[in-house]
């Protein structure tokens, strides 16, 4: 198998870290794999430097990358506040690996990114995907985001925030062997496998879409001609009781990214809070920039939405397409915090595409494409599904 991955539950770091390198090694029967991302909880902290070393020195792999995290995944399993160590390797025939490492500082003219790769335009073409693990106190993502959308508009920019530390300084990326405290690591996949990606931002829509026909960066001034607020009012009056329940809890706006279709479903929105309204004008304040002529619906979040969404895009995106392999980065905000039962970002993958390798993290803001724009997410399930063409 060109994939294998392997979690351990042992409060022993070298133990945990040995046991899961030997396990991948023999699902590998022993070949080198090109790439290897490996995911740990905060309670092997004073083995990290260590852990990473020697899982680079265990496999050989060309390129390791990796973080610390709150929560880890593995197999179909969600690791939530005990020792984990999830590891995941590929050999990726026919395709080049450009390992890269950045770090933020800044000058009277803005922020300043040291390490991150050319991308030509021609070259651009060759690219798979971007992952990218970041240290969230000192990581510009936007900057980020904004340089990869003007080199290789269209390239997806996969992966997450380290979780966990509560502050600059308490989060770890590993690096080809070094275990970093800031900045981002990060690898440009050139041909090779098929690598899709889907976002389910387990949201749903409630009322009805309504145009943009007034705004200013992120307020949402007017919705058809009326004060955007006296549109929720209607949306409101409209929704069922326990919507309105869902509402009182967090209000969520999901913003069109292909206007041409005739009607929108889950994952034709790019998702955003509510950030606040101003009663005197009935503006809303979302989290996210809204152009004037752009489509909205209002959305509220709850287990059972985000769980059929997760499943839906699984299968729309697999179409009974055979999957080798899967990466989760999903929202520390998702787990037990926010369904009923453990483990069910992972075991919806496994149901829906597996059995196959998987591991990943909960992150503090996940990677991943909307429609062909990259963005920072919140609450959402980033899944990285990888395919074999040969």
């Amino acid at each position: 198998m060109p994939y294998a991955a392997s979690l351990s539950t042992s409060i022993d770091t070298i133990s945990a870290v040995d046991s899961a390198c030997h396990k991948v090694l023999e699902s590998l029967r022993g070949q080198t794999p090109d790439l290897a991302f490996l995911f740990m909880s905060h309670d092997h902290r004073a083995e990290f430097d260590s852990a990473a070393s020697r899982v680079q020195e265990a496999l050989g792999c060309k390129v390791l990358l990796g973080c610390a995290a709150e929560f880890v995944a593995g197999d179909s399993l969600e690791i939530e506040g005990d020792p984990a160590v999830s590891l995941w390797t590929a050999q990726l025939p026919g395709a080049t690996l450009q390992p890269f490492q950045l770090r933020f500082r800044s000058t009277a003219d803005g922020m300043v990114c040291d390490g991150f790769p050319e991308l030509p335009p021609e070259d651009a073409e060759q690219v798979r995907a971007v992952f990218l693990l970041g240290e969230p106190f000192s990581c510009a993502v936007d900057f980020i985001i904004e340089q990869l959308a003007d080199m290789a508009p269209g390239v997806p920019l996969l992966g997450g925030m380290a979780s966990g530390g509560q502050g600059r300084g308490q989060n770890c990326l590993f690096y080809q062997g070094e275990a970093v405290d800031q900045g981002a690591v990060g690898v440009i996949v050139r041909g090779g496998p098929q690598i899709k990606s889907i976002v389910s931002q387990g949201c749903r829509q409630i009322g009805r879409t309504y145009v943009v026909t007034k705004s200013e960066r992120n307020m949402i001034v007017e919705l058809g001609g009326k004060p955007a607020l006296e549109r929720l009012q209607e949306t409101w009056q409209d929704i069922s009781g326990d919507d309105q329940r869902l509402v009182q809890h967090g209000l969520h706006v999901g913003i069109v990214m292909n206007e041409y279709k005739e009607a929108f479903r889950s994952g034709d929105f790019l998702v955003t809070n509510v950030m606040g309204v101003d009663q005197e004008t009935g503006a809303i304040a979302v989290g996210s920039l809204v152009r004037t002529g752009q489509t909205i619906q209002f959305h509220v979040r709850d287990a059972q939405s985000a769980d059929e969404e997760l499943k839906q895009m699984l299968i729309r995106e697999t179409q009974g397409q055979k999957i080798d392999a899967a990466l989760l980065f999903t929202c520390n905000g998702r787990g037990t915090r926010l369904f009923s039962e453990p483990n069910h970002d992972a075991s919806a993958i496994q149901s829906t595409c597996g059995p196959l390798p998987l591991a990943g993290f909960f992150a503090q803001g996940e990677l991943g494409p909307v429609g062909t724009k990259n963005y920072i997410h919140g609450f959402t399930a980033s899944v990285v599904l990888f395919h074999n063409l040969a």
